[in-house]
This record gives C-alpha cells, sequence and structure tokens, in this order.
C-alpha cells in the first residue's frame, strides 16, 4: 500500500524523524496558515507533482487561498487531486538522498544514498550513488550508518545527524513492514539542521492486520482505470497511445515491452483473463474506445480464450462500437486457424507471430 506524504511524515514524526511544520488540508476550509512563506503539496500516490504544478508557494493568506483552491482543482498524471500538504517553507542549503528498500536479487534490504537529492534516483550517475547490503540475520547497526555516511563524504555534524535518521528509517522500515522508505530531499537547511523535505513509504499490504493505525487508502485511478475498473477488467493507463488488448498478465506485459522495443508506446496494460466470452472482447474494445489512440494491437494465445472466440469479439467490436483506428491482431493457440479465417472474411489480416504484429502496428501507425 503506498501512503500519501501526510501520512508517510506521520510515520516520521513517530520514529523521531525531523520533518518540516506541517499540516493535512483536506477541504477549501483548512487552508489557513500563520506563518509564511508556506509550501501547498498535491498529494497524490504519483511523482512528478512539482513538474505538473502540483507545489506551490504562497506568500500570504490570500495567496494561500487561491493556489491551494487551485491545485486542488488539478488532475495530476489522471489522478484527481483530493488534499493538501501545507508545510512551512525550508531554507535548504543542499539536498540529499536516502531510501531503503527490499533486493529482491540478494533477498536482503539495501540502502541507497546519494548526495544528489532532489532529482529522480534512476537519473543519478552510478558514481554518485552509494549501495549498502544489510544481511537480515544481524540487522542494522550503527556501524553501517557510520561506513554511508563516510562513503557519501558528510561533514562530521552531517554525518552525526544522517547516521541518527538512517537508524531511524530502518527502524521504519522494519516496524511496519515496509518495500520502501524513502527521502528525497534528505534536506540540509543553511542553520545545519537535516531533516525530511519528501517522504515516501510502500507498506506490504499483507501485513495491513498488524498496523491497525493504517487504513486501506482507496485505490486512485484514472477515468479509463476507473471504467474499465466498473466494467470487470485489469487496465492500467500508461503515457502512449497504441491500445493494447492480450489475455494473461505475462502476454500483456510482453507486447508492451515489444511496442516499446520498437520505438511505441503503450496506452494501457489490459488483460482480458481466461474468460471465452465474446461480449468480454467487445467490452475492452469500448473501453478503448474512449481513450486517446492511433491504434489497436491485440495479442492472443489462445488456451480457456479460443481464438475464434475472440475473432467474433472484434468483428462484433467493429459493428457496434466503431472503432475508428488501425487494428492489427496476432491469433495463436486454440482454434487459431479458424479464428483467421473468422477476420480474413472482415478484411483483418491475424499474424501467428508477436513480433510480426509488432512490426505491422508499426507500418500502420506511421
Amino acid at each position: 500500500m503506498n501512503l500519501y506524504e501526510y501520512q508517510a511524515k506521520e510515520l516520521f514524526r513517530k520514529y523521531g524523524i525531523s520533518i518540516p511544520i506541517g499540516k493535512h488540508a483536506a477541504t477549501d476550509a483548512d487552508l489557513q496558515w500563520d506563518r509564511f512563506p508556506v509550501v501547498v503539496k498535491a498529494q497524490v500516490l504519483t511523482g512528478g507533482r512539482g513538474k505538473a504544478g502540483g507545489i506551490k508557494f504562497a506568500n500570504n493568506t490570500s495567496e494561500l487561498q487561491e493556489k491551494g483552491k487551485e491545485i486542488l482543482s488539478m488532475s495530476i498524471k489522471g489522478l484527481k487531486v483530493r488534499s493538501l500538504l501545507l508545510e512551512e517553507k525550508l531554507d535548504i542549503a543542499k539536498e540529499y538522498y536516502v531510501s531503503i528498500t527490499l533486493d529482491r536479487s540478494t533477498k536482503m534490504p539495501v540502502i541507497i544514498a546519494s548526495t544528489s537529492g532532489g532529482m529522480e534516483i534512476e537519473d543519478v550517475p552510478d558514481s554518485k550513488i552509494v549501495k549498502y547490503w544489510i544481511d537480515p540475520t544481524i540487522g542494522y547497526s550503527s556501524f553501517v550508518g557510520r561506513e554511508v555516511a563516510f562513503r557519501l563524504g558528510l561533514t562530521p555534524e552531517e554525518s552525526k545527524q544522517f547516521q541518527d535518521i538512517l537508524g531511524k528509517i530502518f527502524a521504519l522500515y522494519e516496524g511496519y513492514d515496509c518495500e520502501l522508505v524513502e527521502i528525497n530531499p534528505l534536506t540540509v537547511l543553511k542553520d545545519g539542521r537535516i531533516i525530511a523535505g519528501d517522504a515516501k513509504i510502500v507498506v506490504d499490504s499483507d501485513s495491513l492486520f498488524r498496523h491497525k493505525d493504517l487504513s486501506e487508502n482507496p485505490a486512485e485511478r484514472t477515468d479509463l482505470e476507473e471504467l474499465a475498473f466498473k466494467k470487470g477488467y485489469a487496465l492500467v493507463e500508461l503515457g502512449g497511445d497504441i491500445g493494447v488488448i492480450a489475455n494473461g498478465a505475462g502476454l500483456t506485459m510482453a507486447t508492451l515491452d515489444g511496442l516499446t522495443l520498437k520505438g511505441l508506446k503503450p496506452k494501457n496494460f489490459l488483460d482480458l483473463g481466461g474468460s471465452d466470452d465474446v461480449e468480454k472482447v467487445v467490452g475492452a474494445f469500448q473501453i478503448l474506445k474512449e481513450a486517446k489512440i492511433r491504434g489497436i494491437l491485440i495479442n492472443i494465445f489462445g488456451g480457456v480464450t479460443h481464438c475464434d472466440t475472440v475473432a467474433n469479439g472484434i468483428t462484433e467490436a467493429k459493428k457496434r462500437v466503431g472503432i475508428d483506428v488501425p487494428i492489427v491482431v496476432r491469433l495463436s493457440g486454440v482454434n487459431e486457424d479458424l479464428g483467421r479465417k473468422i477476420l480474413k472474411e472482415n478484411g483483418i489480416d491475424a499474424y501467428s507471430d508477436m513480433m510480426d504484429a509488432i512490426e505491422e502496428t508499426v507500418q500502420v501507425v506511421k
């Protein structure tokens, strides 16, 4: 379960990690503050808030009201902003990065730290990143904090504070069964204090029965994801413009990878699952009809879902939904010959190989 920033910072406070003075604002009436300037931060479960205009500064009550209402009316990456975090503006001298997460390849928690804070860690060169794996049979010790601080090249005073924070976030990581605890940026103020400027926590949902103070956050969905959810489809909206319909999570992911490999950007992950139902196929097209796409790629490996059923669903969708973008189909498996025959009679060629279908998709959307 992903926590909102204000929830994550409440856990930081519980574990003694310094955070800015702030409060959660869920309505227009909560837009009150008495120490300006103030930072107004959108609370959404996605990154890139700043670039999207979801973080603003206000110098007085009038500006706070104006900018707060403006952010509350926004959507960021398709997600509606439902609340805000108001915080004191920090006088920042430096920004660092620190996180603890699980390295699944080694089956050990790993500390990731860098003096290049305030930017996505994926964009930081490896030469500027310090990683330290913690043997779970031994656990965390003060030596770990000293080693990481030394490798970062921190000053003695910074090192002392950093070690204290690192020990506390590891205690939080273990205490709340976290998959990730991240501070970016970990801010060094001009007066020398180090505090958590931001907070990101992901808790293992299966552990929530142990954490009664946490409640399941309602899933944040884009309009397209909400439409699919109501119709009973597994859909995740992505940033591209090629609609994808496939069956099975693995095959769907492989389809997304294949499109990306060939320079196309998928619009969505949509898994038909194992249903052998014409209406299920038609419903998938009805969802993609609402999306801004340049083409649709259908990738089916027939097992429980028969290829002829999918073919009949595609032809029905063409008649009833009114698809006005190119459709490319890959069919393989049970009744694939019959499925191709049905599509051929309706003016659609079907491929047996996934990459052949992807290559055709590249051509038809040019």
